[in-house]
């Protein structure tokens, strides 16, 4: 065992966040920390890490069990190199070398068997420790998240907050405890390097705890659930996706036992009553009795169903062709993104593209916030632009919350403001909040409650998912999925990508790619891009194949599909690879290994074009 908590209590003042609550880390699991903002995820890690007492309960964590957390990676001297801080991780491996060191000069002098074996004992625990590998790996992870080999060399004060932020989950991964917290490690982290961190986490030694928001990335790391949610903790086994439905199931079932079993207290309470006062009965209303005080009894299914219910509406339709851009060239010195495409009424588009490559800046361009290096852009008739980032969210007044609303909507009625703020979780006393009080999920929710009351009809959303829940995450996909206007927007959750985007526009080295359809279809469909304005050329009708013919080209067909099934069992094995240390914990192999999985995506989708065109050329023949 590693880590327990049993019959846990926190509150802070009147607020109970934690009441008997427990969890048990017996292994290397990886467990998932969920439940709605504001349960306590972050409080119970706290807790775990040592951070935090119970104000009842108890916490056992083994003397030798090492509990990691990004909350214990500090940076006192700010003048030292990264390359200096993330080795502090390795110091026992630096004594190791200075010890040996050391005796290779007393060897020089003292070659005797004793000083020899003390060496081979040196080298042997050196060896095991990962002494040979350690540079490599610190290189490794800090890549991956973003950086490249000369930011090592940089001072942490060249680098802002919040990556200084990332270098310390770096040094955090690199100290390797036996007990690894992780709250929402996927912040600020573009897709590839959430990828990464999915191969990595998973073949971690230790226990993984990990407070996230990102479904997919929980379904692709976690083998167990932890809810926490009126207070207690309930484990399940599997991923986040697995949670929701065995939930689902339990809540049913439960709800159905509850039920049967309120029928048999009545019926055993009407028996009592109409037989105790019977002299020939009263044994066996007493019976009775006894039996309803020995029952076991069931509580009723209960589950926070409260949820976000943005509803974006447009007060004019606007025109057909919502945004034009000619070869718009955005950024600020350098070109970051250069774009030519159109985007149609009622379209939802995801800018998606490794952090730093100008997905803000492209988005602050359209905007109108961000002058344009060179190109153009046009927006289309009558349109009533929206716009969203993190910024202005977090930037807000410093009146209440229903201030801040009739601020943006001062001929609404308070009957309307009322309801948009209870549909974005803001219910009696909480529209009253200083804004000062309210949490960065919190701003968020508002931020979109004032969009929702603007009523545009194009939405410019750059990360709006960010401190949001996974209820109010799932509720804005829904929204974005109603509304009847058009929505450009920027995220790295996958899942959010994969329910909201109808197109998705990759920003990668100063270049742009259009593709049809969620996150799914771009994974798929990286090596065939939309070509706009090339597709209109009618192709002229084909003769009428021959039986042969028509007979050669099913044939074709079935050995096509045959072919589209091993080479997908490939590109599946391939993808596993990147769970393997000897590609994760070596950037160079695992840039080759993205390389060879691009290319079998390109024979992939060669296959899938080959097949369409038969299969065209075999309905044209039939009909």
């Amino acid at each position: 065992m590693k880590l327990q908590i049993s019959d846990g209590y926190k509150s802070f003042g009147a607020f109970d966040i934690l009441e008997g609550a427990g969890l048990q880390v017996k292994g290397s699991e990886k467990i998932g920390l969920v439940g709605r903002n504001g349960a306590g995820k972050t409080t119970l890690l706290r807790i775990m890490a040592g951070e935090e007492d119970l104000d009842r309960g108890q916490v056992i964590v083994p003397k030798n069990v090492q509990v990691g957390t990004l909350s214990q990676i500090t940076f006192s001297d700010l003048d030292r190199t990264v390359h200096e801080a993330l080795l502090e991780v390795f110091e026992p491996l630096k004594q190791l070398e200075r010890d040996m060191e050391a005796l290779t000069r007393v060897l020089e002098t003292d070659p005797g068997e004793a000083n020899l074996e003390k060496f081979d004992r040196l080298q042997t625990e050196y060896q095991a420790k990962g002494g040979y590998e350690y540079e490599k790996e610190l290189k490794t992870v800090f890549h991956h998240f973003g950086f490249s080999e000369e930011d090592l060399d940089r001072k942490l004060s060249e680098f802002s907050s919040g990556q200084r932020t990332r270098i310390g989950l770096v040094k955090l991964l690199l100290s390797k405890p036996d007990v690894l917290l992780l709250d929402e490690p996927t912040n600020h982290l573009d897709i590839g390097s959430i990828e990464w961190l999915e191969g990595y986490v998973k073949r971690y030694p230790g226990a993984v705890i990990i407070v996230s928001h990102d479904r997919m990335f929980l379904d692709h790391v976690v083998d167990e659930i932890a809810e926490i949610e009126f207070g207690k903790v309930r484990t399940w086994p599997g991923s986040y996706t697995q949670f929701v439905k065995a939930k689902e199931d339990w809540l049913e079932k439960n709800h159905d036992a509850y039920m049967r079993q309120q029928e048999q207290i009545r019926n055993m309470e009407a028996l009592i009553e109409k037989f105790r006062y019977k002299k020939n009965k009263a044994a066996f209303a007493q019976s009775k009795i006894k039996q309803l005080d020995r029952m076991e009894r069931i509580e009723d299914s209960k589950s926070d169903r409260s949820r976000m219910k943005a509803r974006f509406t447009s007060a004019r339709p606007g025109g057909k062709r919502v945004l034009e851009t000619d070869h718009l060239q955005a950024g600020y010195e350098s070109v970051l993104a250069d774009a030519t495409f159109t985007l149609m009424k009622g379209e939802r588009l995801a800018i998606v593209g490794p952090n730093g490559t100008g997905k803000s800046t492209f988005m602050k361009t359209i905007a109108g916030k961000l002058a344009p290096l060179s190109g153009t852009f046009r927006w289309g008739h009558q349109v009533d632009l929206g716009y969203f980032d993190q910024d202005t969210a977090q930037d807000t007044g410093t009146g209440t919350v229903i201030d801040e609303l009739w601020d943006v909507a001062p001929n609404a009625t308070q009957t309307e403001i009322r309801s948009t703020l209870a549909s974005f979780l803001f219910t009696q006393d909480e529209v009253f909040k200083d804004i000062s009080d309210i949490s960065g999920g919190e701003r968020v929710r508002l931020a979109l409650a004032k969009l929702m009351l603007a009523h545009d009809n194009v939405l410019l959303l750059d990360e709006p998912t960010n401190h949001l829940d996974i209820p109010a995450r799932e509720a804005l996909e829904d929204s974005l999925k109603d509304y009847d206007g058009t929505v450009v927007f920027v995220s790295h959750d996958r899942m959010f990508l994969e329910k909201s985007a109808t197109k998705i526009l990759e920003i990668r080295d100063g270049k742009t790619t259009l593709f049809d359809g969620g996150y799914a279809d771009y994974l798929e469909g990286r090596a065939e891009p939309v070509q706009e304005e090339t597709r209109a050329a009618e192709k002229k009708p084909a003769a009428k194949a021959s039986f042969q013919d028509q007979k050669a080209l099913k044939n074709r067909i079935r050995k096509i599909e045959e072919l589209i099934g091993q080479e997908e069992e490939k590109l599946e094995a391939m993808r596993e690879l990147r769970y393997e240390p000897e590609y994760y914990q070596d950037y160079r192999k695992m840039e080759e290994l993205d390389a060879q999985i691009d290319d079998q995506h390109n024979a992939i989708a060669a296959l899938y074009r080959e097949w369409e065109e038969k299969l065209a050329q075999v309905e044209e023949a039939e009909g």
